[in-house]
C-alpha cells in the first residue's frame, strides 16, 4: 500500500521495531495527528481469541472517564411509558414499529447507537440484516438492552464505548480526539483495557493479548508494550 509523503514522514517518527510504555505510545500518535481537523486516537487490540466459537467471544461496554470527544446520536424503541423516559433523557429518536420501514426502506441510518427495551427486541430483531453488519445490532452485554433508558442514554452520552472482536480477532477502538491531553487520553485508555482485561473468557488458553497499537486517524500506528499491560 502506497503511503503519502507526509505519512512515511510522520512514520519516521516512530521507530516500528520498538515496545513502546503506554503513555510514550498515546504521547506519539497525538503528536503525529497533524491533520487540519482533530483526529481520533485509536486502540487495536489483537487478541489470541478465537471469535468463531461463542465460549470465545469477547464483548462489552466501558464508560471513558473523558467520552470520546463526539457527539453520540442516540436512537431508542420503546413503547408507552419508556418512550417519554427515553425522551427526557436525551435521546436523539425515539420509536417503535414504524421506524422499521424507515432503516429498512429508505436507509435511514442517522444515529450512532440503538438501544431498545427487552420488549421490543422482536421488532428490531427484524433490522438484523442492516444493523448487524453495522454493529448497531443492540445487545445487552453491552447494555443496550435494557428497562433503564435512561441510565443507557446517560452513559452513551457521557462516553460510553462497546467493544468487541472483529472477523479477525482484533477489538477496534476510540479513545479520544487528538485535542484530548495525555493525561486525559491515558485515563482513557486505563479504563478500556483493564475492561478488556477483566473480560478474557475463561475458555481461551494460551496468551489473551497478542499486540496493542495506538494510532490517530492519519497517523501511523505506535506498538505498545503487552507485557506491562497485562500484569
Amino acid at each position: 500500500m502506497k503511503r503519502s509523503r507526509k505519512y512515511q514522514e510522520l512514520a519516521k517518527q516512530v521507530d516500528r521495531a520498538n515496545l513502546y510504555e503506554s503513555a510514550e505510545a498515546l504521547a506519539l500518535a497525538k503528536k503525529t495527528a497533524t491533520s487540519k481537523f482533530d483526529e481520533t486516537i485509536e486502540v487495536h487490540i489483537k487478541t489470541g481469541c478465537d471469535g468463531r466459537h461463542a465460549e470465545q467471544q469477547v464483548r462489552g461496554a466501558v464508560v471513558l472517564p473523558h467520552g470520546t470527544g463526539k457527539t453520540v446520536k442516540v436512537l431508542v424503541f420503546a413503547k408507552g411509558v419508556k418512550l417519554d423516559e427515553a425522551q427526557a433523557a436525551g435521546a436523539d429518536h425515539v420509536g417503535g414499529e414504524e421506524l422499521i420501514p424507515k432503516i429498512q426502506n429508505d436507509g435511514w441510518l442517522d444515529f450512532d447507537v440503538v438501544v431498545a427495551t427487552p420488549d421490543m427486541m422482536g421488532v428490531v430483531g427484524r433490522l438484523g440484516r442492516v444493523l448487524g453488519p453495522k454493529g448497531l445490532m443492540p445487545n445487552p452485554k453491552a447494555g443496550t438492552v435494557t428497562m433503564d433508558v435512561t441510565k443507557a442514554i446517560n452513559d452513551i452520552k457521557a462516553g460510553k464505548i462497546e467493544y468487541r472482536l472483529d472477523k479477525a480477532n482484533i477489538i477496534h477502538v476510540p479513545i479520544g480526539k487528538a485535542s484530548f491531553t495525555e493525561e486525559q487520553l491515558a485515563d482513557n485508555f486505563q479504563s478500556l483495557m483493564d475492561a478488556v482485561i477483566k473480560a478474557r473468557p475463561s475458555a481461551l488458553k494460551g496468551q489473551y493479548i497478542r499486540s496493542c497499537t495506538v494510532a490517530s486517524t492519519m497517523g501511523p500506528g505506535v506498538k505498545i508494550n503487552v507485557a506491562s499491560l497485562v500484569k
